[in-house]
């Protein structure tokens, strides 16, 4: 899914030097900031959240687990002995091998997403912009059915997710390529450069699928590009952690810079902010996140589009305190969706990438109906 190029400003974003900046803040005359209470409320609310959606999702499936025992068992295994054992062998392999890497996926991939599409939004100043929108997602597609295709197995187990980040990365050259003219690259020409990548990058695809003659792959194929987070493991899982950690860590850092481009570009560069270069820096960083959890556990739409608006509703406009929000309501969202993926038509498991769509559909075209409401208001204003 691609967006319009726009200069909306995402969402009810604040701009500096307006309403937020007006609040009395730690050091300020007239005590506390009354956000950063409200956001401490927020973070607390989410955390709690978290950890009883991680519960639900250890505890529930085709074997169901009381919560009891599923605290017992991973307590157990992080080193307290003093837990008395009333589980079954069973029953810990099911929560510690099957359930818990794929739970920490869902919450690690649903964190990051919401996180790049947050600092996507305010990067190209577009509220309908998404992690998947610079072709990175078609690019990971790509390398993910030429291993499934041709059974390429150089890198044994993990053939798939290296094929899938090799053609995320590989997707972002090309993007990078073609939208930069003259030593810069401009917001515009790097949406236009993603859409058309993409839609190469697509059909190529389509034409693998059309000319394959085994069903059995054409059906993998068509699993994978729909999301999902079965098949991952232990061994896997540090990776995309390692990329959200970095993310996070990276865009907290410049949340003020995200916040001076909310104003415009000829604001930002008055404040001293080199706009080219640092959306160029930050495009890199958040395609490469991106192509690390696309290639762990395929093109998830939506998150990164849905839970910026909504967790903007709650702490307002500015960075650092979206960014933080944004990141634990994502692992909420997914953690949850993937409940749903595994029980609603159990015993068979439906691709998250569906439930997600079917959920972020009809908030994209609200969206859409929002700002257009809005745009028409300005006009007869």
């Amino acid at each position: 899914m691609t967006a319009p190029v726009t200069d909306a400003a995402p969402g009810r974003a604040a701009r500096p030097g307006r309403q937020d900046d007006r609040r009395a803040g730690p050091g300020r005359p007239g005590g506390d900031d009354p956000g950063m209470a409200r956001l401490a409320v927020v973070l607390v609310v989410l955390a709690v959240v978290l950890v009883v959606s991680v519960t639900a999702g250890l505890a529930i499936g085709s074997v169901r687990v009381p919560p009891g025992q599923v605290w017992g068992i991973v307590t157990h295994a992080l080193g307290a002995d003093w837990v008395e054992r009333d589980w079954s062998r069973a029953r810990e392999t099911i929560v510690l091998d099957v359930r818990a890497p794929r739970v920490l996926l869902g919450a690690v991939a649903g964190a990051g997403l919401a996180v790049v599409g947050t600092a996507l939004q305010a990067l190209i100043r577009n509220p309908l912009a998404e992690p998947y929108l610079l072709g990175v997602s078609s690019g990971a597609s790509l390398g993910a059915v030429t291993v499934i295709v041709f059974g390429v197995t150089l890198f044994g187990p993990v053939s798939l997710s290296v094929a899938a980040f090799a053609g995320a990365l590989g997707a972002l050259l090309l993007v990078y390529t073609t939208a930069r003219t003259g030593g810069r690259i401009t917001s515009a020409r790097l949406v236009l450069s993603g859409v058309a990548v993409a839609a190469v990058l697509t059909a190529v695809l389509d034409l693998l699928l059309l000319t394959t003659d085994r069903g059995n792959e054409a059906r993998a194929v068509l699993a994978w590009t729909l999301g999902g987070l079965g098949g991952v493991n232990w061994g896997t899982l540090w990776l995309p952690g390692a990329a959200l950690l970095l993310g996070v860590s990276v865009l907290l850092v410049q949340a003020r810079n995200l916040n001076l481009l909310l104003a415009g570009e000829e604001a930002a560069t008055t404040m001293g902010l080199d706009v080219a270069r640092f959306r160029a820096r930050m495009f890199v960083l958040l395609s490469l996140v991106t192509g690390v959890l696309v290639a762990a556990c395929g093109p998830i739409g939506f998150v990164g589009l849905m839970l910026p608006h909504i967790v903007r509703l709650a702490v307002g406009g500015d960075h650092r305190r979206v960014l933080p929000a944004a990141a634990l309501g994502g692992a909420v969202f997914l953690v949850w969706a993937d409940i749903a993926a595994r029980v609603v038509a159990a015993p068979m498991e439906i691709p998250v990438g569906v439930l997600t769509a079917l959920c972020g559909g009809p908030f994209f075209l609200w969206l859409m109906r929002r700002d257009a409401r809005r745009g028409t208001d300005r006009g007869g204003a």
